[in-house]
């Protein structure tokens, strides 16, 4: 078995990112597991974030001075220790008990921001509540304006100085895994019993998060969605609330009701992003939705070196998609981000062994990056350029 794949029997403690998709999939009924593993139409865009970062490789360097490395860095004003950056994973309370939480919990640990999606389980002042570092917080715009704002105002209520606007969702994306397993769409009385056997043979996951992990409903939601439990009764109010007619000129609303740093993710095209440092925005995060919107466009890697080039110091850059190691981490600092969202990392892991899974995986990744600076004759993650990779 190649070493950077997972270790099936997983016998041993889990030594990799891999390791932890390969225990949050045994623990997980089949539907919930889908939904965090799967993504777009036939999935090529959610392959080729992973598959494209495996093409980059790096220039080892020799008989440098590496006994001290720092991968301390800023971002958005922000003193972190590691350059990641906990992404919003919406019904991440669906993964383990008070999922959000305990993720929280772990990146404040860790010395990195957490951000909250507007379509996670916790609201956002049950996270607030369990932390001391002001959480990040990711918006949907919904075409009834005065949830948006409503939840603007909240989250600025318990602390959050940093907004992520998600671009990339005017109308959902077809992920025709969730078709299959009866989260989208109606679902026959053969699915249904097969749920339920499912969920006989995930007895652990339905005493921890089923049971114990109440209420299962949308926190941040609860005024647009009083009571409605996941995921049944969301699809369809996704459908009909998400905003298809937002523009750049919704940035000017924005504005009007946020006081703090804003970040634009789903930005893939260089215009795109130019567009966004004309409009002021202090960020944009390099980011196709994990593969989970529309299949066929590029890799967040390939996308990157562009969109970086094209804004230069104008606003920073973030990426987002595929990392699943601290090398990918560097790679993606070499060729221009600031930092790295990680999304399906941090929800295999809490759902695989909860706050300490999170915790160790921000260990894996901090170890993974100290050795890969010092085998690249690296020393400080700022220094981090395209001078450290193979040219293709």
């Amino acid at each position: 078995m190649p070493a950077n794949q997972p270790h099936r029997s997983l016998d041993l403690a889990p030594a990799s990112l891999g390791d932890y998709r390969e225990l949050a999939r045994k623990r997980l009924p089949r539907q919930i597991f889908d939904y965090i593993d799967g993504g777009a139409f036939d999935e090529a865009t959610l392959a080729a974030n992973r598959d494209d970062l495996r093409t980059i490789h790096f220039r080892q360097r020799v008989l440098r001075d590496v006994s001290v490395r720092n991968l301390s860095t800023t971002v958005l004003g922000e003193e972190i220790a590691l350059p990641v950056i906990l992404a919003p994973v919406g019904f991440a309370g669906m993964f383990a008990r008070r999922a959000e939480v305990q993720a929280a919990r772990a990146a404040e640990r860790g010395g990195i921001p957490f951000c909250e999606s507007t379509l996670s389980i916790c609201a956002i002042e049950e996270v607030a509540a369990a932390i001391g570092r002001p959480a990040w917080f990711q918006l949907y715009v919904m075409k009834d304006r005065r949830y948006a704002e409503d939840l603007m105002a909240r989250a600025q209520a318990v602390g959050s100085t940093t907004m992520v606007l998600t671009v990339d969702l005017p109308v959902v994306g077809q992920r025709y895994r969730d078709v299959r397993n009866g989260i989208s769409g109606r679902v026959s009385p053969l699915k249904r019993l097969e749920r339920g056997l499912d969920l006989v043979r995930h007895a652990t996951w339905v005493r921890d998060v089923a049971l114990a992990g109440k209420p299962l409903t949308f926190g941040n939601l609860e005024k647009a969605l009083p009571g409605a439990r996941v995921p049944g009764d969301f699809q369809g109010w996704v459908a009909s609330q998400f905003d298809p007619s937002v523009t750049w000129d919704d940035l000017e609303w924005l504005r009007d009701h946020w006081r703090g740093r804003i970040a634009l993710k789903g930005i893939l095209d260089p215009e795109d992003a130019r567009e966004a440092v004309r409009r002021g925005v202090d960020a944009v995060i390099v980011s196709n939705h994990g593969g989970r919107q529309l299949d066929d466009v590029p890799s967040t890697i390939r996308a990157l070196p562009a969109i970086a080039d094209a804004v230069g110091d104008q606003c920073e850059v973030l990426m987002d998609g595929g990392i699943r190691s601290g090398l990918d981490v560097v790679k993606a600092l070499a060729l221009g981000a600031r930092a790295c969202l990680i999304g399906r990392p941090w929800a295999y892991a809490v759902a695989a062994r909860g706050e300490g899974g999170v915790d160790h995986v921000l260990r894996i990744i901090r170890e993974e990056m100290m050795v890969t600076l010092g085998l690249t004759g690296v020393t400080d993650v700022k220094d981090l350029d395209r001078s450290v990779l193979v040219e293709p």
